[in-house]
C-alpha cells in the first residue's frame, strides 16, 4: 500500500519509536516538532510529530492536538495517535482531538486501541495495561507518575467522554474475519474506541490485519508495538545505506530520565573502557552563582569528545527528586552542553524531555529515522544545523546493558562512516 501516515505523539522518544517502525520496513520516515507543523511541504510518507504535550493538563493537551491535527492532517492520510504504553500524559484528552478532526466524515469514527508493546514487557489483558506481567498500578512507573485512577482503558477513555468497548484476547485470536466483524460491530454503534487485548506481537499483527486497509473514518491508538504491526502490514522496499562522517571524536550520551532502567544502564556504561563519566548535581544547573563551575564542566566534556572519548553526562538523583524541576533541569542541561555539540560524533539521550531540550538547543529540527538498536531504542540522523547519528530512548525502556549497546553501535558508525 502507498498510504501516507501521520503519527502524533506527546513526546519525542515516542514519536521516534513509532516512526522507526515504518523506516525499518523501507518507508521513508522522519520526526519533527515545533515550527515544522507550519510547513507541510516535502514531508516524507511517514511523518511523526512530537506535540510535546506529556506535561500538559487535559484541556491544554486537547487544544495542542487540535491545533497540530488542523495543520498536519489531510484527506488520504492514515492517522496514528501514539500514546504512552504506561498511560502517562493525557491520552484520553488527546484522543478526543482525533475524534474532532475526523468527525466531519459521513460515517461514525472508530479508534482502534492497543497500547501493548510486548517487546518491552507491556501487554493489554482484559482491557487493562500490564508491565512485566504485573498490573500497571503496581509498578514503579505508576507510583512515580500517573494521570488516572487506574489502568482500565475503558474507564481511562471515559474520563474524557469517549465511549469504548473491550475486544477480548479470544476474539483477537479468533481469526481475521471474526475480529473484523467485532470491530465493524463496535463501529456500527457510533463514534467509539475498540480496546483490543494483546499479549504478543502476533496479537498486534492480527489487529493490524483486521483493521486495514486505511479508511477515512478509522484511526489507531497505541504505542510502538502497534506501529510496528501496521508498518509490517504496509511494507515498502529496503532503504539504502546512509553515509556519515568518519571521525575520531567521541559520542555524547545524556541521561536525564529518573527511570530505574536508565540509571542502571548508566552505571554499567560508566565502566566501559574509553568512556568519560561526568555526573552533574542538579544544584549546579539551578544555581545562579555557579557560572564558572558550569563553564569548566563543559570545557571538560568538549575536550574529552575531541580526544575521542565517549562522554556520559548524567544528572544525579539524590533521595526523592522533585518532578516539577524536570523541565527546568532539561533546559539548563541543554544550554550547558550546547557548546560541546559540534564536537560530538553522535548523540544518545534517554527520556523524551531531555532529548527534546537538547535537540532544540543544538539547532536540530528533525530526525530521519533509520533503524532500531533495540526495541524502543531508535537510531537516526539529525536534520538542521547539526547532522550526526542520534539514538533516542524512553527512560523506562531497555535494560542495564542498553546504553553500552548504544555506545558500541555509535562507535561502529563513526568508524565505518555509514548509518545503515
Amino acid at each position: 500500500m502507498g498510504a501516507k501516515w501521520l503519527i502524533v505523539a506527546d513526546d519525542l522518544t515516542g514519536a521516534a519509536d513509532c516512526a522507526i517502525a515504518f523506516a525499518k520496513e523501507g518507508v521513508a520516515a522522519a520526526v519533527g516538532w515545533g515550527d515544522c507543523a507550519e510547513d507541510t511541504g516535502g514531508l516524507p510518507p511517514v511523518f511523526s510529530y512530537d506535540a510535546n504535550s506529556r506535561g500538559l493538563t487535559g484541556p491544554d493537551a486537547l487544544a495542542r492536538h487540535c491545533d497540530v491535527l488542523g495543520k498536519l492532517h489531510g484527506e488520504g492520510t492514515a492517522l496514528f495517535k501514539k500514546v504512552d504504553s504506561t498511560l502517562r500524559g493525557q491520552p484520553a484528552a488527546e484522543t478526543v482531538a482525533v475524534f474532532e478532526a475526523l468527525r466531519s466524515r459521513s460515517r461514525p469514527v472508530l479508534g482502534i486501541m492497543s497500547p501493548a508493546f510486548p517487546a518491552t514487557g507491556r501487554t493489554t489483558r482484559d482491557g487493562r495495561v500490564h508491565v512485566g506481567g504485573e498490573p500497571l498500578e503496581q509498578t514503579e512507573v505508576w507510583q512515580r507518575e500517573h494521570s488516572y485512577p487506574d489502568a482500565d482503558l475503558v474507564r481511562v477513555l471515559a474520563t474524557a467522554g469517549i465511549e469504548a468497548e473491550k475486544v477480548p484476547l479470544a476474539t483477537v485470536r479468533a481469526g481475521a474475519e471474526a475480529l473484523r466483524a467485532a470491530l465493524d460491530g463496535i463501529a456500527s454503534r457510533g463514534d467509539r474506541v475498540a480496546v483490543c487485548d494483546a499479549e504478543t506481537e502476533d496479537d498486534l499483527a492480527r489487529i493490524a490485519e483486521a483493521s486495514l486497509p486505511v479508511r477515512s473514518n478509522v484511526f489507531w491508538i497505541g504505542s510502538a508495538g502497534l506501529a510496528h504491526a501496521l508498518a509490517k502490514a504496509t511494507r515498502g522496499e529496503a532503504v539504502g545505506t546512509i553515509p556519515t562522517a568518519v571521525t575520531g571524536n567521541g559520542a555524547l550520551v545524556v541521561v536525564g530520565s529518573l527511570a530505574r532502567a536508565s540509571r542502571s544502564a548508566a552505571k554499567v556504561l560508566s565502566a566501559l573502557p574509553g568512556l568519560r563519566h561526568v555526573p552533574i548535581e542538579p544544584e549546579l544547573l539551578l544555581s545562579e552563582t555557579a557560572v564558572t563551575d558550569r563553564a569548566t564542566l563543559v570545557d571538560r566534556v568538549t575536550a574529552a569528545l575531541q580526544a575521542g572519548e565517549d562522554v556520559l553526562v548524567e544528572i544525579l538523583v539524590n533521595g526523592a527528586p522533585d518532578l516539577a524541576l524536570g523541565p527546568c533541569l532539561a533546559d539548563r542541561l541543554a544550554d550547558l552542553l550546547r557548546p560541546a555539540a559540534p564536537h560530538a560524533s553522535g548523540l544518545a539521550a534517554t527520556g523524551g524531555e531531555t532529548a527534546a531540550a537538547l535537540l532544540a538547543r543544538f539547532g536540530v529540527n528533525g530526525i530521519r529515522l533509520v533503524d532500531e538498536v533495540e526495541p524502543g531504542v531508535s537510531l537516526g540522523l539529525t536534520l538542521g544545523d547539526l547532522s550526526i547519528p542520534i539514538v533516542t530512548k524512553a527512560g523506562a525502556f531497555g535494560n542495564e546493558n542498553t546504553l553500552a549497546h548504544v555506545v558500541r553501535r555509535l562507535r561502529t558508525i563513526r568508524q565505518e562512516g555509514k548509518l545503515a
